[in-house]
């Protein structure tokens, strides 16, 4: 039983052995993984110090460039720098720029050239008429392009008062359509707010040949008194006509709202008509001559007794109902008023009215849908 015991007792020490040396080693593994870790913390810390006092030199850095920009730091970092004239206009030959400036072309280039620089804009000492380069420009080209007759539509230059680019701006827009007649419930506009071009609006009246209002457009600012005159009618939807008519500056185009023809036959619009009557109109009696495109008939009136009409030379020269150009010239020099369509010779005029004096203006008479455009056309047309 002794020998029993012995054996009991040492079993149990051998246990009691394994079990600290067990401790031991548990505790040597946990101490080496935390020196692990506190080296690796080490590590990141000393990287983040570094990043950290990198951010600090790029923040002062920054700082200082702020401070320099802002005028807070020292002023010599950014000089002013002052760079003398590249050209001098001045010592350029003036007929130079001149021609340079011809090719500009309408009155807004030579205004807009004009506001850029003094010395196109200001007098010219120099200059025989006391001008600058852009209004010798605008003077040169007024009056190498209108004609004779054009000039005498235009206004005089007054030094002071009527300037040669205002005057070419009215040059460029002679043939502006600058009365509607027919217009108060927007019987005839503008085609897209162009003034040398009007359409007919949609619009139904009773009371009329046709069921649709007429309405009328004028050219009140052009007045031909005299000489030949050009006029090239284009962009022609329909069959409108096409005549002219005395100039009535007076007469008030708000009292003809829903319905206007030169050739009405309503007494009470010809008494409006003929109390415009001024000295200018002279002693010839046709007041109004008209250009019918659908039947190619020529009428004129007085407004009084007499009217009549006169039959085209051609027969349909228009097919379908969109035309091509026609061409009107008035020579108030023999007082004949001839027509052709531009898709023919100029031979082929056609004079339908002779016996014309005095002044008038171009006029375009339309109804719903039909649109037309006048600009200046040339003895070539």
């Amino acid at each position: 039983g002794k020998a029993e015991g012995r054996k009991s007792s040492r079993a149990t020490t051998t246990r009691a052995a394994r079990m600290a040396d067990d401790g031991n080693s548990t505790k040597r593994l946990k101490t080496s993984e935390d020196d692990r870790l506190i080296a690796e913390l080490r590590r990141r810390n000393a990287e983040l110090e570094s990043e950290i006092e990198k951010l600090r030199s790029d923040v002062a850095r920054l700082s200082s460039e702020n401070a320099q920009l802002s005028g807070r730091g020292n002023h010599e970092v950014l000089p002013v720098v002052i760079f003398p004239p590249t050209v001098d206009l001045s010592r350029i030959d003036t007929s130079i720029v001149t021609q340079i400036t011809s090719f500009v072309g309408t009155s807004r280039e030579l205004l807009s050239l004009a506001l850029t620089c003094k010395s196109f804009g200001w007098r010219q000492p120099a200059s025989s008429l006391n001008l600058s380069l852009v209004e010798g420009v605008a003077c040169r080209a007024v009056c190498s392009r209108a004609t004779k007759a054009e000039m005498g539509s235009l206004p005089t230059y007054t030094s002071g008062t009527t300037t040669w680019m205002s005057i070419l701006n009215r040059y460029e827009h002679l043939l502006d359509f600058d009365v509607l007649l027919a217009n108060g419930r927007r019987f005839i506009e503008y085609k897209n707010g162009d003034p040398s071009v009007v359409c007919g609006c949609q619009s139904y009246v009773l009371n009329t040949p046709s069921g649709f209002s007429r309405c009328t457009a004028v050219t009140s600012g052009y007045v031909m008194t005299s000489g030949v005159h050009f006029a090239q009618f284009d962009d022609i939807t329909g069959m409108p006509c096409i005549g002219i008519v005395r100039p009535m500056p007076g007469l008030d185009a708000d009292r003809f709202d829903w319905d206007f023809d030169f050739f009405s036959g309503m007494r009470r619009m010809n008494l409006d008509f003929l109390a415009q009557r001024s000295d200018d109109w002279g002693g010839s009696n046709i007041h109004a001559c008209e250009y019918n495109t659908l039947d190619f008939t020529l009428k004129w009136t007085n407004w009084s007794e007499e009217e009549g009409s006169k039959e085209g030379e051609r027969g349909c020269i228009h097919p379908g109902s969109d035309m091509g150009s026609i061409s009107i010239v008035l020579n108030l020099d023999e007082g004949t008023m001839a027509v052709h369509d531009c898709a023919y010779a100029v031979h082929d005029k056609v004079v339908l009215k002779g016996g014309l004096s005095g002044p008038y203006c171009w006029y375009v008479k339309l109804t719903q849908f039909e649109n037309i455009a006048i600009k200046r056309g040339t003895s070539q047309t």
